[in-house]
């Protein structure tokens, strides 16, 4: 037997080409060389175990992820080279509606697909029911079997109806593998009365249903009619993935993310018209010229209905569905639940994710991805929680954390930013003492910090949400009257009573409010209760209240900004470091974390690093020239090569426009550091090349310039005992003269 090639797994492959352990198939098993990987994904279900109630790759490519990431183009094959020469159902696979196998060659003798199981006595029948050459209905010509699947046969057709001499249209039939199980005589009629409605780029179009008499009982069989694919599965693409080295490696995790974002709109539209699709995996999705498809349409359910029979596959399947109790019904939690998974098989090598990791993940210490990727991490541990009420309430909720982990993960990319739906953009920016002038200190106001984060938007779905709708510009001093006037005091009304209360500098009268507001759990409640820590000096609080929100919603900055200072506040540089750089590469609008990340890069010695973060603050924004200053004054911190450093900081200056008060003091800052650097014999060999300022890098013309920069500083000094300090200044450090 051959070993999995799988990296971790210990299985071998079975003579249907499914591993005994991880249960995938082997790269190219029981295929054409040239076949409709389409249809063939869509018959696998690899593993798909049943509930009682109880391609061608093109040289150009296409953008997908919200046109985020390349991707390339999957050609469709000849859909005529996929039809099978000798279609069979591996053995392993014949089993009776009860679970046993059926049909197995035994003592030498060969084994049969049909007859009846000798537990039971059901028939069991899993030949093809078509032929090369039948009409079903009078107009589905049918060429072959093409696949098969836990749900039944399929078959490549040609639609006389609607093709012609110039070109055909190929049709997939769908039929059942045994007309005596009641499971897939249900699944069959569950797909006859509504699945032709269903009508998204992002899924097979079903396009009618049809009916033919079984070639050996003579009783109708129902066969479903939709549209061929070509492309391959994300099971074959992931099988077929190599690394640079050519070893065969998961496939990249913004490939991995675009794919999710387009799977959530299909299954967002799934769950808007009432259905769940159950059985999400790899082999389930379609990459399709340049777009994601969902096929395999046979577990679909109606949301709510509990089914006689629920489809799903071990190692993807939600646990609640994992139990032979019957208790729970397939939901949008348990569907977001394979999208968890579905996406973490696809970006690291899971191994063991159908027994020692069927209902969990790998912790962030045995899977390296998780270490590099926190926020995909936190996505795929709330996606995938055991408790459904934990995981995301929608499709569209986790397709928008989703689409914030892919942006972070793309963050050294051409990915731009885009308005939170959840924060305001933050309200201040804290942390920039560095590139104040006069410098107060080099350390954060903390006491600030509260006030400048970002702040919840108004949950619309609020029923006080229309009464704060209408407030339009209000004063500070009489925000709280009015917001105590509005009648209706829903959590919103009182979550906005905090964040005044806040502002107006009373935390405990915001903490009184926030008490009456958390009457449900909501990542609102744990936003307001880490700012008033902030506020209040409760910085272990703080950092519980923020890691919360970030559990919540992984894709968001605002959280991530929040956690960051109060890591930076607890002393946990390390912390601070990497979720201020996360902040600032994804999104430049956040410039705390630019002077955050810079503080962070500074006090570990990087000043390089750290003057590269403050050069990134776009020169559109207020806090360019701070931004800048903090950079000068980086570049005259010790550790660095001096001379090169004095003189990078004063064409710095010389480049900036600022008033003459604060253009004098930073003057003085770097004369003072270039004449340290001339009196301790460092200004080097032909000093009187280098200028400073204007300046000869020699003793005489830097103390001439810094006399003059005391002086230019005097002058627009209005304190009078200031002014007198400066000139004596002035008069110190002018060059010796002989008069």
């Amino acid at each position: 037997m051959t070993a999995c090639v799988k990296p971790g797994c210990a299985g071998t492959y079975r003579s249907d080409g499914t591993c005994t352990d991880c249960g995938f198939r082997a790269p190219g098993a029981d295929r054409p060389a040239t076949g409709n990987r389409a249809t063939r994904a869509e018959a696998r279900p690899s593993g798909r175990t049943s509930r009682r109630s109880s391609a061608g790759r093109s040289t150009t490519g296409g953008r997908t992820g919200e046109r985020l990431v390349d991707v390339p183009v999957m050609a469709a094959s000849d859909p005529v080279s996929a039809v099978l020469a000798d279609p069979r159902v591996p053995f392993e696979r014949q089993k009776c509606a009860c679970g046993t196998r059926v049909g197995q060659p035994r003592d030498g003798e060969p084994g049969f697909s049909e007859g009846f199981c000798p537990d039971c006595g059901t028939p069991f029948s899993f030949s093809p029911k078509l032929s090369s050459g039948d009409v079903v209905q009078g107009r589905y010509q049918v060429l072959g079997p093409i696949a098969f699947g836990g749900l039944g046969w399929i078959y490549l057709a040609r639609d006389t109806n609607l093709g012609d001499t110039a070109a055909e249209r190929w049709v997939v039939l769908k039929g059942l593998i045994d007309t005596n199980d009641a499971d897939a005589i249900e699944s069959a009629q569950n797909e006859k009365r509504f699945l032709v409605q269903v009508d998204h780029a992002n899924i097979v179009k079903i396009h009618d249903f049809a009916q033919q008499p079984d070639p050996g009982t003579g009783l109708p069989v129902g066969y479903i009619v939709m549209e061929y694919l070509g492309g391959q599965s994300l099971q074959d693409i992931f099988m077929r993935h190599l690394d640079d080295d050519g070893r065969r490696a998961p496939l990249p995790l913004r490939l991995v993310l675009a794919y999710g974002l387009e799977i959530l709109d299909a299954l967002a539209y799934l769950h808007a018209a009432g259905l769940v699709y159950c059985d999400l995996k790899p082999d389930n999705v379609l990459h399709v010229v340049q777009r994601i498809k969902l096929i395999d349409l046979g577990a679909v359910i109606r949301a709510g209905a509990p089914p006689r029979a629920v489809y799903g596959t071990p190692g993807f399947q939600a646990p609640e569905l994992d139990h032979e109790d019957g208790a729970a019904i397939p939901s949008v939690a348990s569907d977001l639940y394979t999208v968890g998974r579905t996406l973490a098989v696809l970006s690291f090598p899971f191994a063991g994710f159908t027994r020692r990791y069927r209902h969990e993940l790998p912790s962030p210490d045995q899977e390296p991805l998780f270490r590099d990727e926190d926020s995909f991490y936190r996505l795929l541990r709330r996606a995938t929680h055991p408790d459904p009420t934990r995981r995301f309430s929608s499709a569209d909720e986790m397709r928008e954390q989703l689409y914030g982990v892919l942006r972070e993960v793309l963050s050294d990319t051409d990915a731009k930013g885009r308005p939170s739906t959840l924060f305001t953009a933050e309200r201040q920016t804290f942390g920039t003492a560095a590139g104040a002038v006069p410098v107060i200190d080099g350390a954060v106001d903390w006491a600030t910090v509260a006030n400048a984060l970002p702040t919840p938007l108004i949950d619309l779905s609020d029923p006080g949400a229309a009464f704060l709708a209408r407030l339009g510009p209000v004063e500070p001093a009489e925000l709280i009257p009015t917001l105590l006037a509005i009648p209706e005091r829903s959590r919103e009304v009182l979550l906005r009573l905090v964040d005044a209360e806040l502002t107006a500098g009373r935390p405990d009268a915001a903490r009184d409010y926030l008490a009456h507001a958390e009457t449900t759990v909501d990542w609102r409640i744990d936003w307001y209760r880490g700012v008033i820590a902030l506020a209040t000096n409760k910085v272990t609080t703080a950092r519980a209240a923020f890691e919360s929100v970030y559990d919540e919603l992984p894709g968001e900055l605002a959280p991530k900004l929040a956690l960051a200072a109060a890591a930076e506040w607890d002393g946990d540089d390390a912390l601070a470091l990497a979720l201020y750089e996360r902040v600032w590469h994804t999104d430049t609008g956040y410039v705390s974390a630019a002077f955050g990340l810079a503080r962070m890069l500074g006090r570990a010695g990087r000043w390089t690093e750290a003057v590269d973060v403050l050069d990134d603050v776009p020169a559109a924004l207020t806090q360019y020239v701070p931004a800048q200053v903090a950079a000068i004054r980086a570049r005259l911190e010790p550790g660095q090569h001096r001379r090169t450093s004095v003189t990078d900081a004063a064409v710095r200056l010389e480049r900036l426009r600022m008033d003459l008060e604060r253009q004098a003091r930073v003057s003085v800052e770097v004369l003072t550091a270039a004449l340290a650097l001339v009196l301790d014999g460092e200004a080097g060999q032909a000093s009187g090349d280098h200028r400073v300022l204007g300046y000869a890098l020699d003793e005489y013309h830097v103390r001439l310039g810094l006399e003059e920069a005391y002086r230019e500083l005097a002058k627009v000094t209005r304190d009078r005992d200031r002014r007198s300090a400066l000139v004596d200044h002035a008069n110190r450090v002018r060059p010796k003269t002989l008069v």
